[in-house]
């Protein structure tokens, strides 16, 4: 019993190898299919990869400016020319203050705006002030600066002053005989009727406002000072055209073109407190790498832009109430640039 037990095969065993062979043959079958839906896999991901590479190759390029209207102007110059030149370009006009915009820039979050050379000096810290104050070497520095610490490239710059100022009303003017900031000085210390409207940028960085009391000898309190989030003079300058909570001084900028209609008069910096603002589109330098034309476009554009002409053109935006793209493009008509 034993000897034929051993010799003959069981009818459970002949059941065994037969769920053996099944399983041995459904397991070819399904890793030849989970091999065939790997490679299908590996050439669609390897599909989906080229198109993305594709689409990144033609490139985006965000274009962005700060929340004034002169960034605005500028901002949509660029935009229209990148365009019209067939770079795709994307609007994030009016982003940010300065601290949002830069943190943006060197981020990644956008790739070119139009920026001012006299803030070098608050970016950079340690330069000689006296350099800013120099059109040419101010803008030598911080290209140089911006390139080796941020990898941004500043291009051509437009022969304009963009520089900060202090406005106020002309029947103030003509009553305390105010020409200059040393009057303005004067003004104040005999108690003489003062509020100033600005952006929260203006009333805090040590360049701006505190450098003009510094300089001057004067000193607003909380209560002579109404703090506007954003840096538009358009709405300083209104506020103080027409006494809005009291306001008779305002934040203005050198391009203004709205100060001589709005009765303002801009008071002289005979110290010569500020540094010089003039205004140049910056890029990412990876994204001038795939759009070197970018340089070339904007180059004739920006050497058009003198003081006269950005006060005419930021003029008919804050009081005509023009729309920034239609009076860019406009202009960029006018030129030929278009």
């Amino acid at each position: 019993m034993e000897k034929e037990n051993q010799n003959t095969v069981q009818p459970g065993k002949i059941f065994s190898a037969k769920a053996a062979f099944v399983s041995r043959a459904l397991f070819a079958a399904a890793l030849a299919l989970t091999l065939a839906a790997w490679t299908s896999l590996g050439a669609e991901r390897g599909n989906n990869k080229k198109s993305r590479t594709a689409k990144e190759g033609k490139g985006q390029v965000v274009v962005a400016s700060k929340i004034d209207t002169e960034g605005a102007l500028l901002g949509q110059m660029i935009i229209q020319m990148l365009k019209a030149k067939g770079i795709t370009a994307v609007d994030r006009t009016e982003f940010g203050t300065t601290d949002v915009i830069r943190k943006a820039v060197i981020n990644g979050e956008i790739d070119i705006y139009p920026e001012y050379t006299g803030n070098g000096g608050f970016f950079f810290e340690g330069t000689d002030p006296a350099v800013w104050k120099s059109a040419q070497k101010g803008y030598e520095a911080v290209k140089r600066l911006d390139k080796e610490k941020n990898d941004i490239v500043w291009l051509t710059p437009a022969p304009a002053n963009n520089t900060w100022a202090i406005a106020i009303r002309m029947d103030v003017a003509k009553s305390g005989k105010i020409k200059t900031l040393e009057d303005f000085a004067g003004y104040v210390a005999r108690g003489g009727k003062v509020k100033l409207a600005g952006s929260e940028e203006f009333a805090s960085r040590p360049d701006a406002l505190p450098a003009f009391e510094k300089a001057y000898g004067f000193s607003l309190s909380k209560d002579q000072l109404l703090v506007f989030s954003g840096g538009n003079t358009a709405q300083t300058e209104k506020a103080a055209a027409e006494g809005t909570d009291g306001v008779n001084a305002a934040m203005a900028y050198g391009t203004d073109g709205q100060l001589a209609a709005l009765g303002l008069l801009v008071l002289q910096d005979t110290k010569g407190v500020q540094p010089v603002y003039a205004p140049a589109p910056i890029v990412r330098a990876v994204v001038l790498e795939k759009h070197p034309q970018i340089e070339t476009i904007l180059k004739p554009v920006f050497e058009s832009l003198d003081l006269v002409t950005l006060q005419t053109l930021n003029s008919k935006i804050a009081v005509e109430g023009r729309v920034a793209s239609d009076v860019a493009l406009e202009y960029l008509k006018s030129k030929k640039f278009l």
